[in-house]
């Protein structure tokens, strides 16, 4: 049994370094990964809170935006 458990301390001692490596020599791929998280997050609210109010017309959506030009 402690075989086991030394096997599990040292496989989860390479897994940090594995990590810490991955951070370290590729930062701007998770980063990217982070950002693609957050932005899809944030499509999942604003769909649902989309859905929760009533519809509104093609014209009236290009009407706003023309108001804002």
């Amino acid at each position: 049994m402690s075989n086991v458990l030394e096997n599990r301390t040292e496989l989860k001692e390479i897994f940090k370094a594995a990590i810490v490596e991955v951070l370290e020599e590729r930062g701007e791929l998770v980063s990217d990964l982070l950002r693609d998280i957050l932005e899809d997050a944030a499509f999942i609210r604003a769909i649902e809170a989309g859905e929760k109010t009533p519809p509104v017309s093609r014209t009236e959506i290009f009407n706003l935006l023309e108001k804002e030009h």
